[in-house]
């Protein structure tokens, strides 16, 4: 398993809602970019084109901000463009762990 994801699902509930998000955007930003990915069903055109999303909304995060929930949520929805990108791609479990994750993260964030 790849390094930030790793370290997230080993230690998923961070004392800091902000962090936890940030360490999951992290960790999207890593399966996005693993080589051979299908973003055929996804909502983004390539790679360049969904890390350039996450990427942003990390961005915000380490400001210090909180990007739109609707924006971040999205991306972790059931049949969203992470979630299609993981099945066609082989990594759907782990997107499944992962997502878990922000779900904590929204819950604490987004009351």
């Amino acid at each position: 398993m790849l390094d930030c994801t790793k370290q997230l699902l080993s230690q998923p509930d961070a004392a800091d809602a902000r962090a936890l998000l940030a360490d999951v955007l992290r960790s999207a930003v890593e399966l996005l970019s693993l080589p051979d990915n299908d973003f055929a069903w996804s909502s983004w055109a390539d790679q360049a084109a969904a890390v350039g999303e996450v990427v942003a909304l990390l961005a915000v995060v380490e400001a210090g901000g909180l990007p739109d929930r609707l924006s971040v949520s999205v991306l972790f929805a059931p049949t969203g463009p992470i979630q299609e990108v993981s099945i066609s791609s082989g990594w759907g479990d782990t997107f499944l762990k992962v997502a878990e994750c922000y779900d904590r993260a929204e819950r604490r964030l987004w009351q």
